[in-house]
Protein backbone atom coordinates (compact mmCIF):
# COMPACT_ATOMS: atom_id res chain seq x y z
CA UNK A 1 0.00 0.00 0.00
CA UNK A 2 1.31 3.62 -1.49
CA UNK A 3 -0.20 6.68 0.97
CA UNK A 4 0.70 9.76 -1.35
CA UNK A 5 -0.58 12.96 -1.87
CA UNK A 6 -3.57 12.85 -4.58
CA UNK A 7 -3.62 14.19 -7.93
CA UNK A 8 -5.55 15.51 -10.71
CA UNK A 9 -5.76 12.42 -12.40
CA UNK A 10 -6.86 10.66 -9.41
CA UNK A 11 -9.95 12.65 -9.05
CA UNK A 12 -12.36 10.19 -10.86
CA UNK A 13 -11.73 7.43 -8.01
CA UNK A 14 -12.33 10.03 -5.21
CA UNK A 15 -15.47 11.54 -6.56
CA UNK A 16 -16.26 7.28 -6.50
CA UNK A 17 -15.42 7.35 -3.17
CA UNK A 18 -17.03 10.17 -1.93
CA UNK A 19 -20.48 8.91 -3.53
CA UNK A 20 -19.37 5.51 -1.77
CA UNK A 21 -19.34 7.17 1.72
CA UNK A 22 -22.92 9.04 0.51
CA UNK A 23 -24.47 5.66 0.27
CA UNK A 24 -23.02 4.82 3.70
CA UNK A 25 -24.27 7.33 5.38
CA UNK A 26 -27.81 7.05 3.89
CA UNK A 27 -27.48 10.14 1.72
CA UNK A 28 -26.61 9.06 -1.92
CA UNK A 29 -28.63 11.24 -3.54
CA UNK A 30 -26.93 14.03 -2.01
CA UNK A 31 -23.50 14.04 -3.89
CA UNK A 32 -23.97 17.28 -6.18
CA UNK A 33 -20.64 17.75 -7.20
CA UNK A 34 -18.72 17.01 -10.04
CA UNK A 35 -15.07 15.37 -11.13
CA UNK A 36 -15.11 18.69 -13.14
CA UNK A 37 -15.30 20.61 -9.47
CA UNK A 38 -12.92 18.19 -8.14
CA UNK A 39 -10.38 19.11 -10.64
CA UNK A 40 -10.83 22.83 -10.50
CA UNK A 41 -11.12 23.62 -6.64
CA UNK A 42 -8.69 20.98 -5.47
CA UNK A 43 -5.93 22.02 -8.04
CA UNK A 44 -6.01 25.53 -9.33
CA UNK A 45 -4.26 28.64 -8.51
CA UNK A 46 -5.71 28.87 -4.94
CA UNK A 47 -6.43 25.24 -4.25
CA UNK A 48 -9.48 24.63 -1.30
CA UNK A 49 -8.70 21.04 -0.32
CA UNK A 50 -6.10 18.61 -0.65
CA UNK A 51 -5.69 14.87 -0.83
CA UNK A 52 -4.18 11.82 0.49
CA UNK A 53 -4.93 8.83 -1.28
CA UNK A 54 -4.16 5.30 -0.50
CA UNK A 55 -3.05 3.05 -3.51
CA UNK A 56 -3.45 -0.90 -3.70
CA UNK A 57 -1.40 -2.49 -7.09
CA UNK A 58 -2.50 1.04 -8.91
CA UNK A 59 -5.88 0.94 -7.63
CA UNK A 60 -7.33 4.30 -5.38
CA UNK A 61 -8.97 2.61 -2.50
CA UNK A 62 -9.19 5.51 0.31
CA UNK A 63 -8.85 9.19 0.24
CA UNK A 64 -8.58 11.57 3.34
CA UNK A 65 -9.75 14.98 1.86
CA UNK A 66 -8.70 18.00 4.12
CA UNK A 67 -8.53 22.00 3.96
CA UNK A 68 -7.33 24.65 6.15
CA UNK A 69 -9.08 26.84 8.19
CA UNK A 70 -7.91 29.42 11.37
CA UNK A 71 -9.67 29.55 14.48
CA UNK A 72 -9.95 33.02 16.12
CA UNK A 73 -8.35 30.79 19.45
CA UNK A 74 -5.77 28.72 17.86
CA UNK A 75 -5.12 30.16 14.47
CA UNK A 76 -4.37 28.01 11.85
CA UNK A 77 -6.25 24.82 11.86
CA UNK A 78 -6.89 21.49 9.42
CA UNK A 79 -10.09 20.37 8.96
CA UNK A 80 -10.43 16.70 7.61
CA UNK A 81 -14.00 16.45 5.50
CA UNK A 82 -13.99 13.16 4.24
CA UNK A 83 -11.45 9.93 4.94
CA UNK A 84 -13.22 6.99 3.10
CA UNK A 85 -11.80 3.69 2.38
CA UNK A 86 -14.32 1.20 -0.32
CA UNK A 87 -15.70 -1.07 1.73
CA UNK A 88 -14.35 -3.90 0.42
CA UNK A 89 -10.72 -2.63 1.43
CA UNK A 90 -12.04 -2.16 5.26
CA UNK A 91 -9.81 -3.74 7.66
CA UNK A 92 -6.45 -3.54 5.34
CA UNK A 93 -4.93 -0.41 7.63
CA UNK A 94 -5.65 1.88 4.85
CA UNK A 95 -7.99 4.23 7.28
CA UNK A 96 -5.31 3.93 9.97
CA UNK A 97 -2.50 4.97 7.22
CA UNK A 98 -4.42 7.73 6.02
CA UNK A 99 -5.42 8.91 9.20
CA UNK A 100 -1.95 8.92 10.44
CA UNK A 101 -0.79 10.80 7.15
CA UNK A 102 -3.14 13.81 8.21
CA UNK A 103 -2.14 14.00 11.72
CA UNK A 104 1.85 13.96 10.59
CA UNK A 105 0.61 16.84 7.98
CA UNK A 106 -0.61 18.68 11.31
CA UNK A 107 2.52 18.07 13.18
CA UNK A 108 4.63 19.60 10.13
CA UNK A 109 2.04 22.64 9.65
CA UNK A 110 2.46 23.51 13.33
CA UNK A 111 -1.01 23.37 13.38
CA UNK A 112 -2.79 23.79 16.72
CA UNK A 113 -5.90 22.01 15.98
CA UNK A 114 -6.86 18.76 13.83
CA UNK A 115 -10.74 18.67 13.73
CA UNK A 116 -13.60 16.92 11.68
CA UNK A 117 -17.24 15.37 11.79
CA UNK A 118 -18.42 11.88 12.78
CA UNK A 119 -21.91 10.85 13.00
CA UNK A 120 -22.95 9.24 16.46
CA UNK A 121 -24.14 6.03 15.08
CA UNK A 122 -20.82 5.64 13.75
CA UNK A 123 -19.80 3.60 16.68
CA UNK A 124 -16.31 1.88 15.06
CA UNK A 125 -14.83 5.27 13.64
CA UNK A 126 -16.01 6.64 17.31
CA UNK A 127 -14.54 4.22 19.07
CA UNK A 128 -11.19 4.51 17.08
CA UNK A 129 -10.87 8.23 17.07
CA UNK A 130 -11.34 7.89 20.65
CA UNK A 131 -8.92 5.08 21.38
CA UNK A 132 -6.29 7.24 19.17
CA UNK A 133 -6.58 10.36 21.96
CA UNK A 134 -9.00 12.46 19.85
CA UNK A 135 -12.03 14.16 21.90
CA UNK A 136 -15.50 14.29 20.51
CA UNK A 137 -17.04 16.87 21.81
CA UNK A 138 -20.95 16.38 22.85
CA UNK A 139 -21.67 19.94 23.72
CA UNK A 140 -21.53 21.53 20.33
CA UNK A 141 -23.74 20.90 17.38
CA UNK A 142 -22.66 21.11 13.87
CA UNK A 143 -25.08 23.84 12.25
CA UNK A 144 -25.42 23.93 8.27
CA UNK A 145 -27.26 26.09 6.04
CA UNK A 146 -27.55 24.45 2.28
CA UNK A 147 -28.14 26.29 -0.66
CA UNK A 148 -32.14 25.93 -0.08
CA UNK A 149 -31.67 27.58 3.21
CA UNK A 150 -28.98 30.33 1.97
CA UNK A 151 -31.82 31.19 -1.15
CA UNK A 152 -34.88 31.41 1.60
CA UNK A 153 -33.03 33.74 4.03
CA UNK A 154 -31.76 35.98 1.39
CA UNK A 155 -35.68 36.31 -0.18
CA UNK A 156 -36.95 37.05 3.46
CA UNK A 157 -34.13 39.33 4.06
CA UNK A 158 -34.03 43.04 3.17
CA UNK A 159 -30.13 43.65 3.42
Amino acid sequence: MIIRKGSIEDMAAVLELIKELAVFEKEPEAVIISLKDLQRDGFSENPLFKTFVAEVDNEIIGVALYYYRYSTWKGRTIHLEDLVVRENKRGTGAGFALYSEIIKQGKKDNVKRIEWNVLDWNTNAVKFYEKSGAKILDDWKVVQMDENGINKFLEKSTI
